[in-house]
């Protein structure tokens, strides 16, 4: 039976479940799976630069235009930023709020040493943090322009080319695509763990679907910087 509340009235179950492990578990599980989705398709988007300027800026028009006519200009963009940000936030509440109940549970060291965990799993919530901090950089870059010195608005193809000019721009994209690739192969095989996926049969294959992934990914997103400063794209 639930506990009445203060005021005499039961929580809801909405509030019971986000109050409870599994549930703060099952949303870092779901806004991981969107994010992820959002990741995959973001990279295919990009790999678009390497077909020339005008494939890519019409690529980045036609995403203003998605929906048209029944959507008005922007309006499934505005849609998918929305999507995003509730599961960005949602997954670093539950994140840092298992964290803590985790500390909370144990306050004392362990008297032995557990089994090292990987490198993965080690830098996660370090990661997380790497990643939301790209996240503003990549929006001040890319999206408003405010730190692109050579940003020219309305020229998404140029304004790559000008990001990835600059060593300041390769070497925080890479060092975030990296951070994303290990939060991919930790996070997807987390997520099937959480959501139910996993069992004795289907742990390799989600292990090599993990790896795979966050392989494919890091490898897509980098092919990018790596071609403007080798000159395949220009």
């Amino acid at each position: 039976m639930a506990l009445a509340t203060r005021t005499g009235r039961r929580p809801s179950t909405t509030r019971t479940l986000w109050d409870s492990t599994v549930g703060k578990k099952s949303v870092m599980a779901v806004s991981g799976l969107i994010m992820l989705g959002y990741l995959v398709v973001h990279m295919l988007g990009n790999l678009k630069i390497f077909f020339g300027a005008g494939e890519f800026n019409g690529y980045a028009h036609w995403l203003r235009t998605l929906g048209s006519p029944f959507l008005h200009h922007e309006w499934a963009l505005w849609i998918v930023r929305v999507v995003l940000l509730a599961a960005v936030v949602g997954h670093a509440v539950s994140a840092y709020q298992l964290s803590r109940r985790d500390i909370k549970a144990r306050p004392v060291k362990y008297a032995h040493k557990r089994r090292r965990a990987s490198y993965a799993t080690r830098t996660m919530r370090w990661g997380g943090i790497i990643l939301a901090l790209f996240i503003v950089w990549h929006l001040l870059d890319l999206t408003t322009l405010t730190v692109n010195e050579r940003a020219w608005a309305g020229h998404p193809y140029e304004n790559v080319l000008a990001t990835f000019s600059t060593w300041y721009g390769n070497t925080i994209y890479i060092v975030a695509m990296a951070a994303v690739g290990l939060h991919v192969r930790h996070g997807f095989w987390s997520a099937a763990q959480t959501l139910g996926a996993g069992n004795a049969r289907r742990d390799r294959a989600l292990k090599f679907l993990a790896n795979a992934l966050a392989l494919v990914l890091f490898a897509g997103f980098v092919s990018v910087p790596v071609a403007v400063m080798t000159g395949v794209v220009s």
